[in-house]
């Protein structure tokens, strides 16, 4: 999945128009105008489309997890310049307040069943004899269940 397909998930499952995601980017402390927002909702094939850097879905993400957990007094977490599907999962699990539980019967509502201790290798520091890294069906399976459950 590119970071472009993950944005425009997100956007329609919170139902965010553009103004609300420069506001996301800008909990953040970053600085997105609209064209640059038009762009990235843009397919490939469109001359003006714009594709998002790592860093700049790690800053949409960490904005996400200032709307809906409250900023948090001191600096701001520095935005990572690389992300995978694991960091993409921690950081939604984080911004969603999401338990395991939740987790599974979000995997679940996009007819996707993994078990618990699958779930946490996810979530394990990539040197751990656990880890495991999280594919693109994971990761496209969670955004799904994330649109049936916030969006019905």
């Amino acid at each position: 999945m590119t970071n472009n397909d993950i944005l425009r998930r997100l956007r329609y499952t919170f139902d965010l128009n553009d103004h609300q995601v420069i506001e996301i980017f800008e909990l953040a402390q970053y600085s997105v105008n609209r064209s640059e927002v038009v762009n990235w909702m843009l397919k490939e094939e469109d001359e003006y489309f714009q594709p998002m850097s790592d860093k700049e879905l790690a800053l949409f993400l960490n904005g996400l997890i200032n709307l809906k957990r409250g900023v948090k007094d001191g600096p701001q977490h520095e935005a990572e310049d690389f992300l995978n599907n694991n960091l993409i999962l921690r950081k939604l699990r984080i911004a969603l307040n999401l338990k395991d539980t939740d987790m599974l019967e979000i995997l679940n509502l996009a007819n996707f069943s993994i078990g618990k201790h699958e779930l946490s290798a996810f979530f394990r520091k990539p040197g751990q004899g656990q880890y495991k890294p999280a594919g693109d069906q994971v990761l496209r399976k969670f955004l799904k269940g994330l649109q049936l459950k916030y969006r019905g």
